[in-house]
């Protein structure tokens, strides 16, 4: 049976970098390298994809910052499959790195299981290489290639908007949001302390030209005077804020927001005519685990065609499978124009991202 702990961790100062990443891009450090992909030697037959279907029985530890909604669909239907027992310790993914930073030399949890691609690929000596063999299925741009992280699923940058409230103005993308009779009517959060936001301002500089791109930072200029100084204490405060009437627009992301339409809330979701940029969630290997056969049988499980699917037709979280299923309130993913972000240039770079943000932002504010 699932043991489930929640965990407050003392910490003097943690900035978690809420970028959802996984390891599908290349970077100018040498990762580690990949170790061997087989699949735990059990009895049993084989299920497609490479995960044993036999009872092996055991334990294994998972830290995980992933919702409630995630968590139940996937650890609950593990146990089941394979006779593991899952104990689940679930706090912020900062929190849950620096508990595994300090418990290196010993080891409690096997699996982190969500997180952004920045924060496991900067500690990467934290985690044990391994590529599953589903590693085949998985959409292209988001394959584990550095051999330690393994994305799962996938969240896209969206606008939200309100349908009762949009009346005639007609909003594909973000070009549209420089509308004057927006003004002061757009929601978001501060790009500065947001990991939403800040997913958001990336990919606007991507879709408008670039990161470094001149007209691309004149964009976030106009579209910061546009939303006028109203800026979100939080991401849940910008798709609440549309839902409940406050804001024509939100700049949020996909699964609150195609929650939201399931439930029937009078919002529509829009993805950017620019251009959409997903970010992959990661779940890693801790180093010298325990529970080391168990951890990457995991992995091949959170890969596989039956998780996949049942996230993908129950959840509001999008596959990276290929042809995973999804419901009728999500668009394919063939449907959407999506754009390839640099992770790890704006790993290294988010430092400077933020500050010309913010002395932009303070010189709109000022005058």
């Amino acid at each position: 049976m699932m043991k489930k702990k929640s965990i407050a961790l003392l910490l003097a100062a943690v900035m978690t970098t809420g970028l959802l990443a996984g390891c599908g891009k290349s970077s100018t450090e040498e990762p580690a390298a990949p170790a061997e992909t087989e699949a735990p030697a059990e009895e049993g037959g084989e299920e497609e994809g490479g995960s044993e279907t036999a009872q092996v029985g055991g334990e294994l530890v998972v830290y995980s910052p992933n919702s409630e909604g995630l968590i139940n669909a996937t650890i609950p239907l593990f146990e089941e499959k394979y006779g593991i027992t899952v104990e689940v310790i679930q706090a912020g993914t900062g929190e849950l790195v620096k508990r595994i930073e300090s418990e290196k030399n010993d080891p409690y949890a096997d699996v982190l299981f969500g997180g952004s691609w920045s924060q496991m690929y900067d500690n990467q000596d934290l985690w044990e290489p391994y590529v599953s063999p589903n590693n085949e299925t998985v959409v292209d741009a988001y394959k584990n290639e550095c051999g330690f992280i393994t994305s799962n699923v996938l969240d896209g940058s969206v606008l939200i908007v309100n349908t009762d409230l949009i009346g005639d103005i007609e909003i594909k993308g973000y070009e549209d949001l420089l509308n004057p009779e927006l003004k002061g009517k757009i929601a978001t959060a501060d790009p500065a302390n947001s990991s939403s936001a800040f997913a958001h301002l990336t990919n606007m500089l991507l879709a408008m030209g670039g990161y470094e791109d001149e007209a691309a930072w004149k964009y976030v200029e106009e579209l910061f005077a546009n939303i006028d100084g109203k800026i979100c204490e939080s991401s849940s405060g910008v798709y609440k804020g549309v839902a409940d009437g406050e804001y024509v627009v939100g700049l949020s992301y996909e699964d609150p927001c195609a929650q939201l339409v399931k439930d029937g809330a009078p919002v529509e979701i829009v993805y950017m005519e620019e251009g959409t940029v997903y970010l992959p969630a990661s779940a890693t290997i801790v180093k010298g685990a325990r529970n080391m056969d168990n951890a990457k049988l995991f992995m091949d499980f959170i890969l596989s065609e039956e998780v996949q699917n049942i996230w993908g037709s129950t959840l509001t979280n999008r596959p990276i499978m290929k042809d995973a299923q999804t419901s009728d309130y999500m668009v394919p993913l063939a449907d959407i124009k999506v754009l390839e972000e640099d992770i790890p240039y704006v790993s290294q770079h988010k430092q400077e991202i933020v500050d010309h943000y913010t002395e932009i932002f303070t010189d709109l504010q000022s005058n």
